[in-house]
């Protein structure tokens, strides 16, 4: 067995200079010296035989190729080792950072109570999330900067593993006084001929475009907001109606204006809510913590 010629401060000292893209900012953020931490990758670098990063002064640090894939093992190999330390010190407690990834128009509905609730149960814990679509989120955990990400079941890729945590039931939103507004139902066929505003944030947008498409449905697409709020916003003002998912308790948008949900009235389906990570990772304590807490308790209100 070879010995290993690399430090854990080495590989902490390397993620820093990738998130960075400068060795002056990941210096400040260490708190270390510029000299010492160029010093400590070129260490690495000669450990690993591999040239990791191109240093330009003016320019900043890029990674090689090779320092792309060795950066996603590195982030790999340091949350073990912050596993390995919380049970040195005290068992089953976990402690720690936990990197959460959520698809945009869950986080609002979702992450709350997941980050409070897992939080409480674990004091020790530290949940970084960030919001994204679920192609940004996706790579970002192929690239080792995300521990897990809720997304919806849509255009996940192949290498991703994934636990299914909820579902939920497509709907439309409507003004509070549209001429069907009364309605229990409402057909997709009954909105042919009026503007939609389609949340245009993939693969939201791919799917509702998808679901008109299986009924022979041709929607008049009219506004393609990017975001969840300003979706509801222009139909709040009567601009049109959306096929969402996420359905927010406050039934009012952000200006006031008062929308009403219905179902469809087609047999759309339901859409899964899933927790997934990269196939070739395997999870910490952390993670594997975060994924049985989701699938014991779900992330929509209801469920609660």
């Amino acid at each position: 067995m070879n010995a290993v010629r690399y430090s854990l401060r080495q590989l902490e000292y390397f993620v820093a200079v990738a998130d960075a893209g400068t060795l002056s900012g990941a210096a400040a953020r260490l708190h270390v010296s510029q000299p010492g931490l160029s010093q400590s990758l070129t260490d690495l670098e000669r450990a690993l035989d591999v040239q990791l990063a191109v240093r330009r002064k003016a320019h900043g640090v890029t990674l090689t190729p090779t320092g792309v894939q060795v950066l996603r093992h590195a982030r790999e190999l340091l949350r073990h080792a912050d596993d390995l330390t919380s049970v040195a010190s005290g068992g089953d407690a976990l402690s720690g950072a936990l990197s959460l990834g959520c698809y945009v128009t869950l986080a609002p509905t979702a992450l709350p109570s997941l980050l409070q609730d897992f939080t409480e149960l674990h004091p020790g814990l530290t949940i970084d999330f960030v919001e994204g679509t679920q192609d940004v989120l996706q790579r970002k955990l192929m690239l080792g900067e995300l521990d897990l990400a809720i997304l919806y079941d849509m255009e996940v890729q192949p290498d991703m593993d994934r636990a299914v945590i909820d579902t939920a039931r497509p709907h439309i939103l409507l003004p509070a006084d549209h001429r069907l507004a009364r309605r229990r139902t409402v057909s997709l066929a009954d909105l042919a001929d009026e503007p939609m505003v389609l949340l245009d944030a993939p693969p939201s947008s791919h799917n509702t475009l998808a679901i008109f498409e299986r009924f022979g449905v041709r929607p008049d697409v009219r506004y393609r907001p990017k975001t969840f709020e300003l979706t509801r916003a222009l139909v709040g003002r009567g601009m049109g109606y959306a096929l969402l998912v996420q359905r927010p308790a406050n039934d009012r948008t952000y200006e006031g204006h008062p929308v009403v949900v219905k179902e469809i009235a087609e047999p759309v389906g339901d859409s899964r809510v899933l927790i997934a990570w990269p196939k070739a990772t395997r999870l910490n304590r952390r993670a594997q913590a975060f994924v049985e807490f989701c699938q014991q308790r779900g992330t929509s209100p209801a469920s609660r």
